[in-house]
């Protein structure tokens, strides 16, 4: 997707995306990952999120890549958090005690910039790309984060009935992108309820990736 396709979404506040709670995988699961408090975990492409807070109130700390600056905007808001912003390479930081966001497009986003993390949630990233971005993404997610432990959910649909955002990620697409750097394991996996958009079937399914 390009670029103004997701400025043009927040811009228009069409962000049926978003989650107005915290995401009822993440609850359920996130104790699979081996973090203890006062670890980093990173959220890619984050938007607003909830799942921000719900895992600053673990007492982990958090970082995240969004493109939209009005989306980081919107979340330090809500989080009724006031950040420090600075100028990070081709990015900009926001940052307050515990809380990281890189605001930019997340290919330029570095390691050194980024940060160690001990962990990545991604509920939202890797099913946010057409299938040619994400042969791109996982790589760099990988390298990004030294291939720590993920937290993954995607959708799997039948993608000629509808295109994507959302995009369906089939399992198998899942064990290809990740399969030579982690142990990647399915531990859930539930329709979509009301379908995909109120119209199509769907399913979640959700992986732990540990390091192979």
């Amino acid at each position: 997707m390009e670029p103004d396709f997701w400025h043009a979404r927040w811009q228009d506040k069409q962000i049926g995306f978003h989650e107005g709670k915290a995401n009822a995988f993440l609850v359920k699961h996130f104790s699979r990952l081996p973090v203890a408090p006062g670890s980093r975990v990173f959220v890619p492409l984050c938007g607003k999120t909830r799942d921000i807070a719900w895992l600053l109130g673990q007492g982990l700390r958090v970082a995240g890549a969004e493109l939209s600056r009005i989306a980081v905007e919107e979340l330090f808001a809500e989080l009724g958090v006031a950040p420090q912003v600075s100028a990070e390479g081709a990015l900009t930081r926001f940052s307050a005690p515990g809380l990281d966001i890189l605001q930019g497009d997340i290919f330029a986003l570095t390691r050194d910039a980024l940060g160690p993390v001990d962990a990545v949630w991604d509920r939202a990233a890797l099913v946010a790309l057409p299938k040619d971005m994400r042969a791109r993404y996982a790589p760099h997610l990988v390298a990004l984060t030294e291939a720590a432990p993920q937290l993954l959910v995607c959708f799997e649909y039948d993608q000629s009935l509808v295109a994507g955002p959302p995009f369906s990620v089939p399992p198998e697409e899942t064990r290809a992108l990740y399969g030579d750097h982690y142990i990647v394991a399915e531990i859930d996996t539930a329709p979509v309820p009301g379908g995909l958009k109120g119209q199509y079937d769907a399913i979640e399914h959700v992986w732990l990736l540990e390091r192979a």
